[in-house]
Formats: structure tokens, C-alpha cells, sequence
């Protein structure tokens, strides 16, 4: 059995009803809405978000999830496909997961439209059922997801981050997500309770440790068995590359940032960097920190009785360290 399917195996049924209740959500009269959101549907990934809420939910509440559970389930997916739909658009990207993004199959506008529709969708959801807490919680993390991309965008031009630089953009651009759906997950059974608090932060360091994951990755890993390079060509600041920056010499920054800068199109010149970086502990010290956060997460379980949904989510945690793509 596959790791994701392990995970996913105390909370199959809720996951089941939440697909069924998750469609409902997304319907229209229109039916070029209907046929885009059936595709949509159909492409979905490892649906790691809802799995977050509804394991942490039944964690917190001993194996109870309620309707607000399944709300929050699906705010959360329609406003994080909304974003997903938008960003395809700003990156004129033709691919996701492996299908044709929407812009691809029916253009930016209607690809624009759409992501304004599950956005309002995802709204309405939440104030129709009173559910303003749950809303609070998703809302803070689509304006914190935008505000940790456009920081990226404006520290990429300098290429000057400091590592807490670079914590606050990821904490803000992929930490914020899996925190929101963890404190979601908490907040749905257990309103107000200290829960929802250590559950965010508890989401917050996975989100963390995953995304030095994903840096990683652009320095090679076994099973690809090659770098990627990709992040250094569209000129990335990732964790291993900052760490070399700030304790190598005045010459060896001026040849990096000079090769980032103006030869990230150069094969070469790239694997010349990416060799650099290894070479100077950039990827060992990245690991200790993906560690770091790791062992900070699942400290953070111990304080909750032992339950195949913490059995889950501490298999979740590890998942996502040792994950292969």
C-alpha cells in the first residue's frame, strides 16, 4: 500500500463523503462552469489539504468530524483551486499535474473567471453557514500566500535574502496553507479552544520542512538521479543557495550571483552553481533545518493521546521529508 494511502486509510469514508459534498459545492447553471469544474474534479492530486483537515479534526475531537469539518474541507480546496487556476494564468503555464491547465484548454479569460467563481463560492460556503471562523482562518492565509509571493518577486531582483528573509516568504507562501487547514481541522469540531492555535503552528512547521523539501529537489535527489536545476534558472533564492551565498567570499558571491543573474540559461554555467552549492554544505545545512522543523512538528503531537489519526499525521509528517517528488 502506498504511503498516501496509509495515511489516508482512518479517514477513507470522510474523504469519500467530502468528494461528493465538494462537487455539490462548485455547481452552477452554467454548464461551460459545470464542464470546467468536473474537470477540475477529475485531475485532483494527492488531496493532502482535506486529508490535513479531517485527520486533525478527528485527532482533537476523539475521531468525531461534523459538518463544519466537511465545510471547511471544501472552502478550503475551492479557494486553493481558485489561487492555483489564477497562478497558471500569471505564469502562462499549459500543464498541472501532468493534464492541461485551464488556461491552456479555455483561455486566460475564462481561466480568470473561473478562479473569481470558486473564489466566491468558496465565500458564500462559509457565510451561509455562519461559519465566520472558519472564514477568518482562510481568509488571513490567501493574503498572506499573496503577500509572501510578492515578496519573493521583489527580493528575486536583488538577490539579497537573508535566511529570515526566506523563512517569512516560505512561511507566508507555503506554510500558511497546510497551517490554515490544520487549525481549520481543529477549529471545526473545537471552536475557540487552544487547539486551533497548536494546530496552526503544527501546520506551519510541516509547511516549512516542505518546502526546503521542494528546494532540495532542484539539486538533484536519487530517484530523479539529475539536478534540475530550475530553480536557479528562473533565478530562485532556495535555502541551500542562500546559506553558500552569505559565507563564501566577496569573489565566489560575485560569480554566483553573476551566474544566476545573467547565465541561468547556460547548462554548464548552471550545474557549475549547482556543484558550488554542494560542494559548500549549502544541501547538508538545508537538510538540518527540513529536520529541524520535522521534530518540531511531531513534538508537537505528543501532547495528544496516542490514535490512528496521530498515527496518521506523524506518517504525514515524515511523508513529506521523505517524499520522492
Amino acid at each position: 500500500m502506498k504511503i498516501t494511502e496509509q495515511i489516508k486509510q482512518p479517514i477513507v469514508y470522510e474523504m469519500e463523503l467530502f468528494e461528493q459534498k465538494f462537487l455539490l459545492s462548485m455547481s452552477s447553471k452554467v454548464a461551460l462552469l459545470n464542464r470546467i469544474t468536473h474537470y477540475i474534479v477529475n485531475r485532483k492530486g494527492k488531496q493532502m489539504r482535506p486529508m490535513f483537515v479531517f485527520l486533525v479534526a478527528k485527532m482533537v475531537d476523539n475521531g468525531q468530524v461534523s459538518e463544519r469539518t466537511y465545510r471547511g474541507a471544501s472552502v478550503i480546496e475551492l479557494i486553493h483551486t481558485a489561487t492555483l487556476v489564477h497562478d497558471d494564468v500569471v505564469d502562462d503555464s499549459n500543464r498541472r499535474r501532468g493534464f492541461f491547465s485551464i488556461n491552456a484548454l479555455w483561455k486566460n479569460k475564462i481561466a480568470v473567471l473561473i478562479g473569481d467563481y470558486l473564489l466566491s463560492k468558496g465565500l458564500l460556503l462559509s457565510i451561509d453557514n455562519n461559519d465566520f471562523d472558519l472564514l477568518k482562518i482562510i481568509s488571513v492565509a490567501v493574503r498572506e500566500m499573496s503577500e509572501g509571493e510578492l515578496l519573493q518577486i521583489e527580493k528575486a531582483r536583488q538577490l539579497d535574502i537573508t535566511e529570515s528573509v526566506y523563512y517569512d516568504i516560505i512561511r507566508q507562501k507555503t506554510a500558511t496553507l497546510i497551517a490554515a487547514c490544520c487549525s481549520l481541522g481543529a477549529a471545526s469540531v473545537k471552536p475557540n479552544s487552544l487547539d486551533v492555535e497548536a494546530m496552526r503552528k503544527f501546520g506551519e512547521l510541516i509547511g516549512m520542512a516542505f518546502q526546503i523539501k521542494d528546494d532540495l529537489f532542484d539539486y538533484g535527489d536519487e530517484a530523479i538521479g539529475k539536478p534540475t536545476g530550475i530553480d536557479i534558472k528562473e533565478q530562485k533564492m532556495t535555502l541551500p543557495l542562500i546559506h553558500v551565498l552569505n559565507k563564501c567570499s566577496k569573489k565566489q558571491k560575485a560569480w554566483l550571483i553573476n551566474s544566476i543573474k545573467n547565465h541561468n540559461k547556460d547548462k554548464k554555467r548552471v550545474k557549475e552553481v549547482i556543484a558550488f552549492v554542494k560542494n559548500n554544505g549549502g544541501l547538508n545545512y538545508a537538510i538540518t533545518k527540513m529536520k529541524e522543523f520535522q521534530a518540531e512538528a511531531l513534538q508537537m503531537l505528543n501532547k495528544y493521546p496516542g490514535s490512528e489519526y496521530k498515527n496518521a499525521l506523524e506518517m504525514m509528517v515524515n511523508y513529506v521529508i521523505e517524499r520522492k517528488k
